[in-house]
């Protein structure tokens, strides 16, 4: 545990400050409550199985999401100055491409294919087509499956749209 807070703490830190929207008590308590969780879940953190900060930074989202959803932690709180934002690091960012990148690689390599030719590399169906030797309905068809594949894949990782 101690490694794992040296590790992701401050990234952790940082990206829980963001969600409750500089709220510094409430980022405290979700990281907490975050760490807590892994405490009791080490086997999910098993770097064998995929990435642990990707897995931290989704139960943070979902700490934050429920904390914000709770009728108790919505009470307004009235100061004298606006609050804190949190520096835009990208941290999000990242974490949403940490996940996008494992739910494609759990795609077939011909729906993967399809996708990074028409949606990362900017194919047309028909160049698409014709770099994969392969109809352009069939690009059509598999891109459709595709994306529903990665969405499916995305949902199960807490994404939502």
């Amino acid at each position: 545990m101690r490694a794992l807070h040296e590790e992701h703490a401050a990234a952790l830190w940082s990206y829980a400050l963001h969600l409750t929207g500089g709220n510094r008590i409430h980022a405290e308590d979700v990281v907490q409550e975050t760490l807590l969780r892994a405490w009791r879940h080490t086997d999910v953190l098993d770097q064998s199985q995929g990435s642990a900060r990707a897995w931290l930074f989704t139960v943070a989202r979902r700490i934050a999401i429920d904390g914000w959803r709770s009728a108790t932690t919505r009470s307004e709180v009235v100061t004298d100055a606006p609050p804190e934002r949190a520096v835009a690091d990208g941290t999000e960012r990242a974490v949403q491409g940490w996940l996008v990148a494992e739910a494609l690689g759990e795609l077939s390599t011909r729906h993967r294919e399809v996708l990074e030719l028409c949606y990362f590399l900017g194919y047309s169906v028909a160049d698409a087509a014709r770099t994969l030797g392969i109809a352009e309905g069939t690009v059509k068809s598999r891109t459709h499956y595709a994306l529903r594949a990665l969405r499916l894949a995305l949902e199960e990782r807490g994404v939502t749209q």
